[in-house]
């Protein structure tokens, strides 16, 4: 049965991989878009070539952190609810999602930014269901929601579409011609999402780190959505993964800045600092929650078996990933396929993150065996994550539990001329 799992997933896997090689607007997306991401990536290192040793430091932080994780959940805790955060530890996806789900009513206006993790546990089906009216408002990630595709990057969901089809996509939301100019989308698309921002209840965010001694969240952009969403609503919820604590406000600067130049910035636009909802102390010093920004704030803390992940010394790398998004730009596989080299999360640091968070392991067959092993990825990777040998790991229980698709074991008896079967190591 495992194998005919694994042989089902392999299938419609290739297929979608074949399709997305073929497709000439991808192609023309990616290229235009790595050229670019490569040029602007030279420019931060050559301004701050410091990066590099930032870089080495922040690993050690990383790594220190995961390692006490349950003492800096502890610590966040107690200081968020110091500061009027209203927090959850949400241990399973569906923990989060009934929290969050409940945090919002039917009609409701939500809004959201930043917001990775939400697709890990597929949280706007959960609002939908709910009867809010859901909104991304990242450019890339308004632009797939309504095309209704998957996400392709971490950081730019978009990338794959050329300026052509995002032109097609408002002209049809519009009900007029919209030329393939990429200053004029971008103004209509800001036209369109500004009543948004202010008709919502909700704003919800994800998080580029967590600083647990101040249980401030920063939230690094360029677009200006993110202070909106955090700002305009009533209520700001942030979501993130446990792996985004680290212990001081300076680990989490220095974090912000390394993560920055890895996804080829010399700096932002906008780093957002939250430390809970608004107040004003302007009447006789005494502190009101409540003023123009938000009148509540949720921290939502998720595990979905990041603590599993932890106590594996070789899974355990993949959760000192920073999001950068660069081992996508500079893998061999993915700028033939985007994101369908992948399932939630994408790549060969997808494989680990599908294997515990997004997917499991009738998942992760496919993605195991489309990596190269080629270590371009270890070497342009800010923490230096030895993803080939996660992903041997990977293989390894694949092939333990009886998940290898029947292509690879033919495969590896073409190449060795010995009898493998299905499930043996």
């Amino acid at each position: 049965m495992r194998l005919v799992q694994a042989d089902q997933k392999t299938q419609q896997y290739l297929r979608r991989m074949l399709r997305a090689s073929s497709d000439e607007f991808m192609k023309m997306a990616l290229t235009r878009a790595i050229k670019r991401y490569r040029s602007n990536k030279s420019d931060a290192f050559a301004l701050f070539p410091d990066s590099v040793e930032k870089a080495e430091r922040l690993r050690e932080i990383r790594e220190h952190s995961l390692l006490h994780i349950e003492e800096l959940v502890k610590e966040v805790k107690d200081r968020a609810e110091d500061l009027h955060w209203n927090f959850h530890l949400a241990r399973t996806a569906e923990d989060a999602l009934d929290y969050i789900g409940g945090l919002v009513t039917s009609g409701d206006m939500v809004v959201k930014a930043k917001s990775m993790t939400s697709e890990e546990i597929h949280l706007n089906d959960r609002l939908e269901e709910v009867g809010a009216d859901v909104y991304e408002t990242d450019l890339g990630a308004f632009i797939v929601q309504q095309l209704k595709v998957k996400p392709m990057h971490i950081l730019s969901p978009a990338v794959h579409v050329p300026r052509e089809k995002v032109a097609e996509l408002l002209s049809e939301l519009l009900g007029r011609k919209i030329e393939p100019d990429i200053g004029g989308m971008v103004r209509e698309v800001r036209a369109l999402l500004r009543q948004k921002y202010i008709d919502a209840k909700v704003g919800i965010t994800g998080a580029n780190v967590i600083a647990a001694e101040t249980a401030t969240v920063f939230l690094i952009g360029n677009e200006g959505n993110i202070r909106l969403v955090s700002g305009l609503p009533d209520k700001h919820i942030v979501l993130a993964g446990l792996e985004k604590l680290v212990p001081t406000l300076q680990d989490a600067m220095l974090q912000t800045e390394v993560t920055v130049r890895y996804a080829n910035y010399k700096f932002p636009s906008y780093v957002n600092l939250v430390a809970g909802p608004s107040k004003t102390g302007d009447i006789e010093k005494q502190t009101t929650y409540g003023a123009h920004g938000p009148l509540e704030t949720y921290m939502v803390l998720l595990d979905n078996e990041r603590t599993s992940m932890i106590k594996d010394d070789v899974y355990r790398q993949a959760l000192y990933c920073v999001r950068c998004g660069g081992c996508l730009y500079e893998c061999p596989v993915y700028p033939l396929t985007a994101g369908h080299f992948g399932h939630v999360y994408m790549g060969g640091i997808g494989a680990a993150l599908t294997r515990f968070l997004s997917g499991g392991i009738e998942e992760v067959a496919p993605m195991a065996y489309t990596d190269t092993q080629c270590g371009r990825c270890v070497d342009l990777c800010p923490m230096k994550i030895d993803i080939p040998a996660i992903v041997m790991k990977l293989r390894e229980e694949l092939a333990e539990k009886g998940y290898v698709p029947s292509r690879i074991v033919e495969n590896l008896k073409d190449w060795t001329g010995l009898e493998i079967e299905p499930g043996s190591t």
